[in-house]
């Protein structure tokens, strides 16, 4: 039998579309009230918003005879024509976050329209009560309890209290970036999450993210006809390992776009490499008929007239700013190559053999005629130096013969990033980086399992700041830090002292070390069996020696000897080779001494 479906389940259907969770539902009401015209904003919520949400603003509120309506599906004072639709100014327009969010909790509003006397409405599984009268509080304020305690299948896909926080936390920070001359205020189980006042955007950057992050920002302005793209993206020091600090707004809307993302990943593409993420905070401003905001119940999604027009402008524009970087990136060297642009040569020097010869330089790896010859182009070359890379990667495959030491007594640093020794077969090369890497990654390991790793107490304790998002995941991580060898005092709502880091580890770098075991910890890496062995290879790659730092002769034998002690010498926690090994064979073969 076909029946149409009572007007209960009807709504609680499409709270499915609306609400996802707290966030969703703290999304609605901040722009409910930013459609108000409210400039001041308090955001309450206790348990991630599952207990309570309660959004109170000064804007300009709601009569008492409109309360009962601004509940009801698809009724709203923000469109009335087909025109309207197609031209939204506001950032709500559908008439049904109120209706569905009250579905699925308690629901109560209070509500006054400047100095008059104030209404208030409650809302229990959907079944309105009375507009009884109540005290002026020049705005209006929305308080949700119980979410989801009549739906308990969907109360069950909640995350933790913690997880539905940080998703709180980050719906804000959009808001308070998108409106940064409006106050923003977030409590959550009696704590303040962050107060912001009326700022300019560098500084609002500042109080949300990072207090360092306005001295690493590059100006964006763009204007191109109809067209107006404004804010700032981040220089190589705001690089981070996991997305999240990607914000695009369209006419002030948060919006997820990948073509437009991309359009600034493209601009960035020969500064950082795949798994990095540039930060950047860009506001599109387009003519309203140029994009349909109708597309997605979240209004997240958009779509655009001419998306690829937009893609252009905004990656000439990210370009743009950051020319200065570009400009002082190495570019490849050719000023070896001949005149005639035919073979390859070294550059000319007055204690260099090979200057000015004619001969190609000949490299036979694998007895296949392999020549560095150039042509039109230098991805020839590429290509060749990959197969080399791989054919010297497939040596460290074969591993040393336990009995065989390496001499240390006969050790060196070549380019102040290999170590060269000789062994009875022929002669090793060890990459400092990785093989250090190895031994940290192994200790920590061990230290998470047992005792702690040494501490180096710091002459000066440095104090640092984290947003209000990262401060949390940090306190999930701190009894790691402690066990690799850092002391941490929580200093203040979101900041802590060091006073003691990893003995391994070069002051200075206890930062950099700190926000990449954060973002390995909230990427949920899945390379690693445990959350414990990402967090040890991330600690390891960030506290290893450099390429490019310079070792002493005992510093060499030191690493070398504890290179072997580790389980697997051969490879570090990421894969890579550590070892290339060279035998005497093959050594006389490349002189042709047969």
């Amino acid at each position: 039998m076909i029946k149409p479906l009572s007007e209960d389940l009807r709504n609680k259907i499409s709270a499915g579309e609306v609400v996802e969770g707290p966030s969703s539902i703290v999304k609605e009401l901040i722009e409910n009230s930013l459609d108000a015209g409210s400039n001041d904003i308090l955001v309450v919520v206790e348990k991630g918003g599952q207990a309570l949400i309660q959004i109170r603003d000064n804007g300009s509120g709601i009569p008492p005879d409109q309360l009962k309506f601004s509940i009801l599906r698809y009724h709203t004072s923000k469109i009335s024509t087909l025109e309207n639709l197609f031209a939204i100014k506001t950032l709500g327009f559908r008439g049904e976050a109120l209706s569905s969010i009250s579905s699925v909790s308690e629901m109560n509003i209070i509500s006054s329209c400047g100095n008059d006397i104030g209404a208030e409405l409650k809302i229990v599984n959907g079944k309105v009560k009375d507009v009884i009268p109540a005290a002026s509080i020049n705005g209006t304020e929305i308080t949700i309890k119980n979410l989801f305690y009549n739906t308990p299948a969907r109360r069950k896909f909640l995350k933790t209290p913690r997880t539905e926080l940080r998703k709180v936390v980050d719906v804000v920070r959009r808001y308070g970036l998108s409106f940064p001359e409006a106050t923003f205020k977030l409590i959550a189980d009696n704590r303040t999450i962050f107060h912001l006042n009326s700022e300019t955007l560098e500084e609002r950057i500042d109080n949300l993210l990072d207090p360092t992050y306005s001295r690493n920002l590059l100006p964006i302005n763009v204007v191109k006809g109809d067209y107006s793209f404004s804010g700032f993206a981040g220089n190589l020091n705001l690089v981070r390992t996991r997305p999240g600090e990607q914000y695009l707004f369209l006419n002030r809307r948060f919006i997820k776009d990948r073509l437009l993302n991309r359009a600034v990943y493209n601009a960035y593409e020969s500064l950082v490499k795949r798994g990095e993420y540039p930060f950047f905070i860009i506001n599109l401003e387009i003519p309203l008929d140029q994009v349909d905001v109708n597309v997605h119940p979240m209004k997240t999604e958009v779509r655009f007239k001419d998306e690829w027009r937009l893609f252009n402008i905004l990656k000439s524009g990210v370009t743009d700013a950051l020319n200065n970087i570009l400009n002082t990136t190495p570019e490849f060297d050719t000023s070896f190559y001949r005149s005639d642009n035919t073979k390859f040569n070294f550059k000319d020097t007055s204690n260099n053999w090979f200057a000015n010869r004619n001969e190609s330089v000949q490299v036979n790896p694998d007895q296949e005629n392999f020549s560095l010859k150039v042509s039109d182009s230098v991805y020839p070359v590429y290509t060749n130096l990959e197969r080399a890379k791989n054919y010297a990667t497939k040596l460290a495959e074969t591993p040393i013969n336990k009995t065989e030491e390496i001499a240390t007594e006969n050790i060196w640093q070549i380019h102040k990033k290999y170590i060269l020794s000789e062994i009875n077969s022929g002669l090793v090369i060890i990459d400092q980086h990785v093989a250090h890497e190895r031994i940290l990654y192994e200790e920590a390991i061990k230290a998470f399992e047992s005792t702690s790793m040494a501490s180096q107490t710091m002459l000066f304790p440095e104090i640092l700041g984290f947003s209000p998002d990262d401060f949390d995941a940090l306190l999930d991580v701190l009894p790691y830090l402690e066990k690799i060898g850092f002391k941490i005092k929580k200093e203040g709502d979101s900041s802590i002292k060091i006073e003691a880091i990893p003995s391994e580890m070069a002051l200075g770098n206890e930062k950099d070390v700190i926000r990449e075991i954060l973002d390995n910890f909230l990427k949920e890496r899945k390379q690693y069996s445990s959350f414990q062995e990402g967090l040890a290879a991330m600690f390891a790659c960030k506290a290893a020696i450099k390429a490019g730092d310079s070792l002493m002769k005992e510093e060499m034998q030191e690493l070398v000897n504890r290179l072997f002690a580790t389980k697997h010498p051969y490879y570090c926690p990421h894969g890579r080779p550590i070892i290339v090994q060279m035998s005497l064979d093959e050594l006389d073969g490349r002189f042709e001494r047969h």
